[in-house]
């Protein structure tokens, strides 16, 4: 009887003990926002500076993509390629100004808030004073824009009506990001999970509570063996 005892409450103990592993770590939140690109050559490079900051040169290739993504490593890039001399083909030189180029890419149906419908992307040229910023020469091709109170870029010629780096529920719902905080890359972009280096494996939180199961099956067996003797 001892033995059967003792068997089982060993049953008890490693059950709870795979309860706890199976739970693994939580899916990381994504967040809903207008991400800043700079033109390196033929591809995109995520901005290390948002648009307020940043003062482009003459002939320079802006993008910015609206999508749902956890972070700077997985948010999606501007669908058009960088093209200066395309976009800017009917903007000739002038004196006394600077040409940027922009790609505005809305994202897809996927990535839109509820009840809103992304607009199509669109490129255009914009002839901006030699000081001017990269948010500048947005405000000059594509008003309304949208402004959160920390200087975030919420929308991008209305779009989207409302909503600010909300957090991404499972079923695609925005929720407020209370953790999100801008970025300095681009469009003040939340960050997700900082520090995480993308880790699969068990969490702190996970480990504790199973260095606690453990502990009271150690407590236990020398309880049993307490009795017994």
């Amino acid at each position: 009887m001892r033995r059967a005892g003792r068997a089982t409450a060993l049953l008890v103990v490693l059950g709870a003990v795979l309860a706890v592993l199976g739970a693994g770590p939580a899916q990381a939140a994504g967040y809903r926002y207008w991400s800043f690109w700079e033109s390196s050559g033929s591809e995109w490079t995520y901005a290390t500076q948002g648009p307020s900051l940043v003062r482009p040169d003459d002939g320079a290739v802006q993008g910015f993509r609206f999508s749902v993504s956890e972070d700077s490593q997985d948010s999606a890039k501007p669908r058009r390629a960088p093209g200066f001399t395309e976009i800017c083909a009917g903007t000739p030189a002038k004196e006394g100004t600077k040409r940027i180029a922009l790609v505005i890419d809305p994202g897809t149906a996927a990535d839109a808030p509820a009840g809103e419908k992304p607009p199509a992307p669109r490129t255009a040229c914009a002839q901006v004073g030699p000081d001017a910023s990269a948010a500048e020469a947005l405000a000059a091709v594509a008003e309304p824009l949208r402004y959160s109170s920390d200087a975030m870029l919420c929308a991008i010629t209305g779009y989207p009506a409302s909503g600010c780096g909300e957090q991404v529920s499972g079923d695609g719902q925005g929720t407020p990001a209370e953790s999100a905080s801008a970025s300095a890359s681009a469009s003040a972009a939340p960050s997700a999970s900082a520090g995480s280096g993308g880790s699969s494996g068990p969490s702190a939180g996970v480990l504790v509570g199973v260095g606690a199961v453990l502990l009271l099956g150690v407590a236990a067996v020398v309880q049993a063996r307490r009795r017994r003797g």
